[in-house]
């Protein structure tokens, strides 16, 4: 079963599709979801955000200032103050 993921700042969408693993981190530290995991709202802390796509490919981005949400029916939403992705 897939994460539907939706990453976006305050200029624009950055990256959106399906992955099986996203590992945030956040002000407690970094935490992981896959399918499955409980309903979870975390303030981001500056760092990566690591998505992990079906056929393991790795979108990695720069994120600061927002939050990651963890919702039912295994959909992730990262709203950041600012956020790219890596180079």
């Amino acid at each position: 079963m897939a994460l539907q993921v939706n990453l976006v700042s305050a200029e624009a969408e950055i990256w959106s599709g399906e992955a099986t693993l996203v590992v945030a981190k956040t002000v407690e530290g970094e935490i992981g979801f896959m399918a499955g995991h409980e309903p979870t709202l975390a303030v981001l802390a500056d760092g990566q955000v690591r998505i992990t796509q079906a056929d393991g490919t790795k979108v990695i981005a720069d994120a600061s200032d927002g939050f990651v949400s963890m919702e039912v029916g295994d959909a992730i939403n990262i709203v950041a103050g600012r956020a790219q992705l890596a180079a």
